[in-house]
């Protein structure tokens, strides 16, 4: 298993916020016929998900001793992806391979995706990834995922164990025990990465799985104006209560910590608990303390422990240029990637994470093993971030911040979140 260190940088260029891949962006052939006979191919690939840089060019760099006349151009970034998205699609500049959140998203974005239902990698694809992947009908399959995932708290063994804390919290009151002791034995409690919009998402719909029987009900609801956080205390109540015990009991600067700092403040030991993060985290936390004990267990949402459960599911999806001058080049190098030897195993012993296929190997990393045995013993909650866009998401992660900044009040955000669920996702229902 290979220990990755998070990348500053995808190749050799940075530009602001962005990562980009050897070869910059823009697609394009010149239609050559190469040495053996194929056919010289670019492909643009534009996705989220930055912590994942290192183990996409390994993936692209094994492709290149199977395709050696295709170049695949990688861009990432996490900040803004839907804002910059969208400005791509809307310029006709649409790359041959974007992400997107599955489910909702996938109708979203479905005029420019090609579906992938009758390619070779449908033969690995999980069912549940699958049916995330399908359009408003339950109809075609417009995406492939870098990951199943798993969702929920991690923590470390050896601080619990030295503050005197024996299990995982599962209650309200287990989580203000717990920081107590952590305190008295001079630990920081948390560590929260406000900074990061999609933090305050991951952390939310374990919130909202508790509260309501029907996430995706509840959210098509809050797209109609019809429905309000401030009707169900796990996520009027609980979920501010979490937020704001976070920001006075984890980092110094809390709207200053990033994913980086998260895993930095973890891995080193200066923190017990990470919020929003899950089974990515690990490779990064273990290249910095490969000894360090980590634990994965679901939110104490409630006082029902019933409740704390970790969440698993695919949510995102790489979505496919249907009019892609470079199709065929595309869905070689996905089919490789779903079906090839080298791309099955690269899920688990590259990327380290949940294998979206069907794959009869045990993984290595702990939060997997915890969370398969977790979904074994309490069942999953509702993976519900993959029934709303990642606009919205945005949005509501803006105004999670300016409630840790206190320029918000809870009554404020509650009402803002209300109306950016309507404008955002309620007119993109329409």
């Amino acid at each position: 298993m290979k220990k990755r260190l998070l990348s500053a940088l995808v190749c050799a260029a940075m530009a602001a916020s962005l990562l980009m891949g050897c070869g910059g962006g823009g697609s394009g052939t010149d239609g050559s016929e190469s040495a053996d006979g194929g056919k010289a191919a670019e492909i643009y690939m534009f996705i989220s998900s930055p912590e994942y840089a290192d183990a996409i060019n390994e993936l692209i760099a094994e492709y290149k001793t199977v395709a050696p006349n295709v170049t695949i151009n990688y861009e990432t970034t996490q900040n803004d992806y839907p804002t910059l998205l969208k400005a791509k699609l809307n310029s006709g500049d649409v790359p041959d391979i974007f992400a997107s959140t599955s489910g909702k998203e996938i109708e979203v974005y479905k005029e420019y995706s090609y579906d992938l239902s009758g390619e070779d990698l449908m033969d690995t694809m999980l069912p549940a990834v699958a049916d995330t992947m399908k359009d408003g009908n339950g109809e075609g399959v417009y995406g492939v995922a870098i990951k199943g995932n798993y969702f929920g708290m991690v923590y470390n063994k050896a601080l619990f164990e030295q503050a005197g804390i024996e299990k995982a919290p599962e209650t309200m009151d287990e989580l203000a025990d717990a920081v107590t002791k952590l305190e008295a034995a001079g630990i920081t409690p948390f560590t929260g990465g406000f900074s990061e919009w999609w933090v305050f998402k991951h952390t939310f719909q374990h919130y909202a799985s508790a509260a309501v029987d029907d996430y995706q009900e509840f959210a098509a609801a809050m797209e109609k104006g019809e429905d309000s956080l401030a009707n169900y205390p796990e996520m009027s109540d609980n979920f501010f209560d979490l937020i704001d015990l976070v920001a006075e009991k984890g980092d110094a600067k809390p709207l200053e910590a990033d994913l980086s700092a998260e895993i930095a403040a973890f891995a080193s030991g200066q923190a017990a608990m990470v919020l929003g993060q899950g089974a990515w985290i690990e490779a990064d936390v273990l290249a910095i303390d490969p000894n360090i004990e980590i634990g994965f267990a679901g939110y104490p949402v409630s006082d029902d422990a019933a409740d704390a459960k970790v969440i698993t599911g695919s949510d995102q999806a790489l979505r496919v240029n249907k009019d892609s001058e470079n199709l065929d080049a595309v869905l070689d190098f996905l089919n490789w990637w779903y079906t090839s030897d080298y791309g099955k195993a690269w899920f688990t012993d590259v990327a380290g994470v949940v294998p979206p296929i069907t794959a009869d190997v045990e993984s290595e990393f702990e939060i997997i093993r915890q969370g398969n045995a977790l979904v074994e013993e309490k069942g999953s909650a509702t993976l519900g971030i993959i029934y709303s866009t990642d606009s919205f998401h945005t949005a509501f992660g803006e105004a999670m911040q300016s409630y840790v900044a206190g320029t918000s009040t809870k009554e404020e955000t509650i009402k803002t979140i209300g109306e950016k669920w309507v404008e955002i996702d309620g007119s993109s229902a329409e």
